[in-house]
């Protein structure tokens, strides 16, 4: 759960206005909440990671051949676990769109 800036500090209202700023550090701190700027930080390290795994990963046509090869060979029997896996990853993706 991320608690915002705006929520430390509403919570410290009752103390003095030099007190809030400190108090917030301290209690964001105890609390493990990350600052604006570390969560911007945090998710553009994200971006950065998902991008080079994009990539990395192989062109959809050689996953295509490589699939109808093992199916033509009678090498190809997914799981039920893995086709609901595949739907509900299609169905967010195409609601992503």
């Amino acid at each position: 759960m991320r608690i915002s800036d705006a929520e430390v500090k509403k919570a410290l209202q009752g103390l003095a206005a030099s007190d809030v700023d400190a108090d917030a550090n301290a209690l964001r701190e105890v609390l493990g909440v990350e600052t604006e700027e570390e969560a911007l930080l945090r998710d553009t390290e994200m971006v950065k990671d998902l991008t080079k795994q994009i990539l990395e990963m192989p062109d959809r046509e050689e996953m295509v051949a490589s699939l109808q090869d093992r199916i033509a060979k009678g090498e190809y029997n997914p799981s039920g676990e893995d086709i609901v896996d595949t739907m509900i990853r299609r169905a967010i993706a195409d609601k992503m769109r």
